[in-house]
């Protein structure tokens, strides 16, 4: 899913400039340019470039993590066990035969359960 979202963000970022290309009016004149409109059209637009950029960045970031779902860290990998505690962890290693028998009691007496 969020590989779809960066599909679709590298397409709207050729797509929209391509329609506003489209729009423009033929002819002789081209409409106005930096130095028609004096100076701030040289420092405005950097900073809403890097604005747009920024936003963009964010929105990318938020909707990848949104997607990741509950109980995901970074990159959609699962946090550690949440709520077990050593006693729970002993008890599955035993289970799964890490331990024997007599490591597991020495170790829930040392847990002082």
């Amino acid at each position: 899913m969020a590989r779809f979202i960066l599909h679709l963000v590298a397409l709207l970022s050729f797509v929209i400039p391509t329609l506003a290309l489209a729009q423009q009016t033929q002819g002789p004149y081209h409409g106005p340019h930096m130095w028609d409109s004096g100076w701030h059209g040289w420092f405005f637009g950097p900073i809403m470039m890097i604005v747009f950029i920024a936003i963009a960045v964010v929105v990318v970031v938020l909707l990848v993590r949104r997607l990741g779902g509950p109980g995901h860290g970074h990159w959609g990998m699962p946090h550690g066990p949440f709520g077990k505690t050593p006693l729970d962890i002993l008890k599955e290693r035993f289970a799964k035969g890490e331990i024997d028998q007599a490591e597991f009691e020495e170790r829930r007496r040392a847990l002082g359960d």
